[in-house]
């Protein structure tokens, strides 16, 4: 039966994806995340039920930490309405998710994991279908300019700069990323 404290449980999933970011999907075993997390060896085996389980786990953490905190969202739902606001929109996610560069390589390694698995692929697929859902209702819910359309194209877009920025940090420079972003949703977003 798998434990419950959840403290713990989080700090094993975090150490997962420190794993996942530093030795890729092949080297996250359950010794791997004990180390990682510096917890007596076999911790992990007591909280998931198997290695699929864990990297589902580690797909479902790296989102819930990638959200917006309150005060950003706050700050959003004030913001303009026009191109320059969903510009600046735009860099602070790009600047949040590369903050957190071992996340997304953790979600990297676990999305080419994926095309091994289908039971994770399936994770995966719904997670991201639903993110992408989300950002669309967001969207129109909030009366920024554009359409469904132009945010999936922004999507795609700027999921490669990231991957790009976080691979090939020096491809880029912090002001060039910042002159992309603006770039990318003043051809892609329709004047309002």
């Amino acid at each position: 039966m798998a434990r419950r404290n959840e403290q713990r449980r989080a700090a094993l999933v975090d150490a997962a994806i420190e794993v996942l970011a530093r030795e890729g999907a092949r080297g996250l075993t359950f010794r791997a995340v004990d180390t990682d997390a510096a917890v007596p060896p076999g911790t992990a085996s007591n909280y998931f039920a198997n290695r699929d389980d864990l990297l589902t786990q580690a797909g479902a953490r790296v989102y819930e930490r990638l959200q917006p905190d309150e005060a950003t969202i706050d700050r959003q739902r004030t913001a303009g309405r026009d191109r320059e606001t969903y510009a600046e929109l735009m860099r602070e996610l790009v600047s949040r998710i590369a903050s957190f560069r071992t996340g997304y390589l953790a979600l990297l390694e676990l999305r080419l994991e994926a095309t091994r698995r289908p039971e994770l692929r399936k994770v995966l697929t719904d997670r991201v279908r639903a993110d992408l859902d989300a950002n669309i209702a967001y969207h129109e819910d909030s009366g920024l300019p554009g359409d469904a359309m132009a945010v999936k194209l922004l999507y795609l877009t700027l999921n490669w700069l990231i991957v790009e920025q976080l691979t090939l940090p020096d491809v880029l420079t912090e002001t060039e990323r910042d002159q992309l972003v603006t770039a990318a949703v003043e051809r892609i977003v329709a004047a309002g």
